[in-house]
């Protein structure tokens, strides 16, 4: 009986043992690093991927977010990511050119993309399966698309005819179609870091800047320019994406609950990326800072005209095939 119950002793701290070791397991931490503010498309929806991450893998999993260039700033992210010091980015598209894959920059020719939806018709098709396949052999996997909405122009002058470009120091994304466009239009295209962007406009380093609305307004850029043209003449969209060997490494159960929420993030980012532009719009127009106009149909024309230089250089490097498949599977 006594050596019965000396078994029994000891299965039973055999298991409470065992129970301690599971319950010490430390969650898998996501660092989800990016460079706009929380109140931002993305940064909503990188909120509520965290949330529905911790809720649904019962805490299993910990997502980090570090918004508005806390931890990286938009010129040294993908380098972490690739070196693994971040498992999460969304950075933008224009950012994925600069890395070899030259497919990418078709988002960013100007007026390719009428509306939203035919960027995401693009996106479910061709386009979106060939750049996302491309970033494997970079160490990175693509896991989805998310919306900003479309550019804006703004400036410490009126932009309205493509000569009033002329000499301006326009601040760009690393990519070589905005390059192209700018000086399309006979301004001077500067790259520079999104976190650097409103102190740069304050000392005159540069004289104006492409974004999205919510951007604009959110990192309060429209307070050191005059003027802004609604001219929507790009799409600004993200690739969430994640490091190769750390996705790969998960729980199969564990990747599967990510994605899953991932999904209807998605559809969360998309649904609201419209929503927070017109309300950033309205605002900058509230606040009686910046002039705000629209292009007329005539002057969108002659935009038009004057970017078409930038569709022969990029033809060049992505193949004009390509481009032409792009524009026919959005029709």
């Amino acid at each position: 009986m006594r050596a019965s119950a000396t078994r029994w002793a000891c299965a039973l701290a055999a298991c409470c043992l065992l129970s301690g070791a599971f319950a010490q397991t430390p969650a898998i931490v996501i660092k989800f690093s990016h460079v706009v503010t929380n109140d931002t498309p993305k940064g909503q929806a990188a909120l509520r991927f965290k949330q529905l991450a911790e809720q649904r893998t019962g805490g299993r999993v910990r997502v980090e977010v570090y918004p508005n260039s806390t931890l990286y700033r938009d010129n040294e992210e993908l380098e972490a990511l690739q070196l693994g010091a971040v498992q999460m980015l969304a950075p933008s598209l224009a950012k994925f050119g600069p890395l070899g894959i030259q497919e990418f920059e078709v988002f960013d020719l100007p007026f390719l993309f009428p509306d939203a939806a035919a960027v995401h018709k693009a996106e479910a098709g061709e386009l979106g399966r060939r750049v996302l396949s491309a970033l494997e052999a970079r160490g990175i996997r693509g896991l989805a698309f998310w919306d900003n909405g479309f550019k804006v122009m703004s400036a410490r002058t009126p932009l309205v005819n493509p000569s009033d470009f002329v000499g301006l120091k326009m601040r760009i994304e690393g990519s070589r179609v905005l390059d192209a466009q700018f000086r399309a239009l006979g301004a001077k295209p500067l790259v520079m870091p999104f976190s650097d962007v409103l102190q740069a406009l304050k000392t005159g380093l540069v004289d104006g800047t492409e974004n999205t609305p919510s951007n604009l307004y959110t990192q309060q850029l429209y307070e050191a320019q005059k003027h802004l043209t609604v001219s929507n003449h790009g799409y600004l969209g993200y690739a969430v994406i994640v490091n190769r060997q750390f996705w790969d490494e998960l729980p199969r159960d564990i990747r599967d609950t990510l994605e899953s929420a991932l999904r209807e993030v998605t559809e969360y980012e998309n649904a609201i990326a419209q929503q927070k532009n017109d309300e950033a719009l309205a605002k900058i127009r509230q606040a009686r800072i910046t002039e705000v106009r629209a292009l007329s149909d005539a002057e969108r024309a002659a935009w038009k005209r004057a970017l078409a230089p930038v569709y022969a250089d990029a033809e060049r490097r992505i193949g004009k095939s390509f481009i032409e498949a792009i524009r026919k599977s959005i029709e």
